[in-house]
């Protein structure tokens, strides 16, 4: 499934785990609640997707476009999210831990409630995400950007902020 072009496709609850789907284009496909474990979706192009309650738990989504997706309550644990674009994603309530999310582009995503604990995000941009009441323990945000952030009721117990911009955050 390589590039393959499964635009607005509906893979409701589908079992794709393991599947190759380097580069394909999953945009505006409906894959709530489907079984992508460990399934490489790298380069993908999953602009404005239903995630809600997916497992992509070990799936590899480096550089992919995740802009306005649905993750909702998805299980993300141990996945790779580095250089991916979540710009303006709902990931409450997702489980994103020990995630790479190194140098992924976060504005103004939805994390309210999510698990982030041991989450490696260096150098990511989270400029305006909203992570009310969100686990960012023992997390690594060296060198993020965390400007005009909500992170009201964060847990950020042991979490790495060295030279993070926490300018205008919320940290009430």
């Amino acid at each position: 499934l390589i590039g393959a072009d499964l635009s607005g496709a509906s893979l409701v609850g589908a079992d794709l785990s393991g599947a190759n789907l380097i580069a394909a284009n999953l945009a505006g496909a409906n894959l709530r609640g489907a079984n992508l474990l460990y399934a490489d979706l790298s380069g993908a192009n999953l602009t404005n997707a239903d995630l809600s309650g997916a497992d992509l738990s070990g799936a590899d989504l480096s550089y992919a476009n995740l802009i306005s997706a649905d993750l909702t309550n998805a299980k993300l644990s141990g996945a790779s999210l580095a250089w991916a674009d979540l710009s303006g994603a709902d990931l409450s309530g997702a489980d994103l831990f020990k995630a790479n999310l190194g140098n992924a582009n976060l504005s103004g995503a939805k994390l309210f409630n999510a698990d982030l604990t041991h989450a490696l995000l260096p150098g990511a941009n989270l400029a305006y995400a909203k992570l009310f009441e969100a686990n960012l323990s023992n997390a690594i945000l060296s060198y993020a950007n965390l400007a005009g952030a909500d992170l009201a009721g964060a847990n950020l117990a042991g979490a790495n902020l060295f030279e993070a911009s926490l300018y205008g955050a919320n940290l009430n």
